[in-house]
């Protein structure tokens, strides 16, 4: 019996896991018994079944056991047919005389090619002029092109919309306004109308502001509007809870109240009154956190590069300098900055106006931008400065970083963003980066995710959390 109870033992092991999993199928279970177990077939069939009282208790475990380490494999992908994978291809490759793949594309196929044709299949024809030329799959080629005018613009604009999601939209106009040169175009109310709003939108619109017609001006204020308010939505209300909380926990009372006692500071305030007979520290004097005060307790500088690369850093900034100047605590100013300085700080009710008083584009001078924001701190000890810039300076060589020094000597904090984006770290100038890290100043990229979390910090004066590299 012995043999008998143990042969049956890795057959069931193997085969009643996936039985149980799956009921369905119990094709496989017989064939992988006969195979563990062929010479005996018919008590190795009938021990598992007339001894369930026995079997139960280490059948269950041991498949328990082995489940984790051979978990049940994924069903396998069926295979991709001949025709759709020549489909796939012929979108990929885009056509032309050497993609291979002789497939004709019909229907929404042909229309989506034409769409990424008419963008990213150029060269200059005999005349000189950018055309697209790609294969219908018959052998003829066809010559398509967004050309100059704002009526074609606009049905390419409305049929990329239709094939891909809002992300891809996107990419494929800052793709279309760069490889075609079609910034010009939404000078025209019309094309802002079916243009997909994004923060890379709003930095074309603030740089062609100058050139922009009045019977442009509303709609292109619409567009900026829809982006302002999106991204405020998406970002003041954790901005104001983290930022007033960074605030409560910084202030201390020396009278609070039960449930604003820091029972760990209270302790540490009092350990000289130790009682070790009693095992207990009597609380003489009690630390905790103070009421969210009336009047203004930290005073927030953003100062922030307005040079053609920084334009969605500008469109961030502008948004957050709304959103910091809404809270009662916090005195909050917006200095932009070229080669010019401009307060914009009477603006920041409004961050659409806030926007269209920049001016992106031109030369840059960090230092003379940072003299002017010291110049208007009155409690230095209470205030942060932060400065979004790439630290590509066109002023005094030192100028920079002897500011820096000299403000951080006075008390005040000096925070440096070098983006304050979704885009990642940008080219930056390493060399003033470094000597600014050497004052103890950080330079980093943040996202505009991470931008409470780091002022949050600023204010209750603790370590910043910089994002790894």
């Amino acid at each position: 019996m012995a043999p008998t109870a143990s042969a049956p033992a890795p057959s069931a092991l193997a085969a009643p896991a996936p039985t149980a999993a799956t009921p369905a199928p119990p094709a496989p279970a017989p064939s992988d018994l006969t195979a563990s177990a062929p010479a005996p077939p018919g008590p190795t069939a009938s021990a598992p079944t007339t001894p369930a009282p026995a079997t139960p208790t280490p059948t269950a475990s041991a498949p328990a056991a082995s489940t984790p380490s051979a978990p049940a494999p994924a069903p396998p992908t069926p295979p991709v047919p001949a025709d759709e994978r020549l489909r796939r291809w012929r979108l990929v490759l885009g056509g032309g005389d050497a993609d291979g793949t002789g497939r004709v594309l019909t229907g929404t196929d042909a229309a989506v090619d034409g769409a990424l044709a008419a963008l990213y299949d150029r060269h200059p024809d005999d005349h000189g002029h950018d055309r697209t030329s790609t294969s219908t799959g018959t052998g003829r080629s066809r010559t398509a092109g967004l050309g100059a005018s704002v009526p074609s613009v606009v049905r390419w604009l409305g049929d990329i919309r239709a094939y891909f999601p809002a992300p891809v939209v996107q990419v494929m106009q800052r793709d279309a306004i760069d490889r075609l040169g079609l910034a010009t175009l939404l000078l025209e109310p019309e094309m802002l109308a079916a243009v997909e709003p994004d923060v890379h939108l709003v930095g074309t619109l603030l740089s062609l502001r100058d050139a922009m017609p009045e019977t442009t001006r509303e709609t292109a204020r619409a567009v900026v509007r829809k982006v302002a308010d999106d991204l405020e939505r998406r970002l003041a209300a954790r901005t104001r809870a983290t930022l007033t909380g960074a605030l409560d926990r910084s202030a201390r009372t020396s009278r609070p109240r039960h449930r604003d006692i820091d029972w760990d500071r209270t302790i540490r305030a009092n350990l000289k009154n130790h009682l070790p007979e009693h095992r207990t520290v009597v609380p003489e004097r009690l630390v905790g956190h103070a009421r969210a005060a009336r009047g203004v307790r930290k005073e927030v500088v953003l100062c922030v590069d307005q040079s053609g690369s920084m334009a969605a850093s500008v469109v961030h900034a502008a948004v957050f300098a709304a959103v910091l100047a809404s809270l009662r605590t916090i005195a909050t100013r917006l200095v932009v900055f070229d080669t010019a300085v401009a307060d914009l700080t009477d603006r920041l009710d409004d961050p659409v106006d806030v926007l269209f008083g920049t001016r992106l584009g031109g030369g840059t001078d960090i230092d003379r931008a940072l003299a002017h924001c010291q110049a208007g701190i009155t409690r230095p000890a209470d205030t942060v400065v932060v400065l979004i810039s790439d630290l590509y300076e066109g002023g005094a060589r030192d100028g920079l970083t002897k500011r820096v020094a000299a403000m951080k000597a006075s008390g005040t904090q000096v925070v440096v963003l070098l983006a304050l984006s979704d885009e990642g770290t940008p080219a930056y100038d390493r060399d003033r980066a470094a000597a600014l890290a050497a004052l103890g100043v950080p330079a980093f990229a943040c996202t505009p995710d991470l931008f409470p979390e780091i002022m949050a910090a600023a204010l209750e004066e603790r370590p910043l959390p910089i994002p790894a590299d």
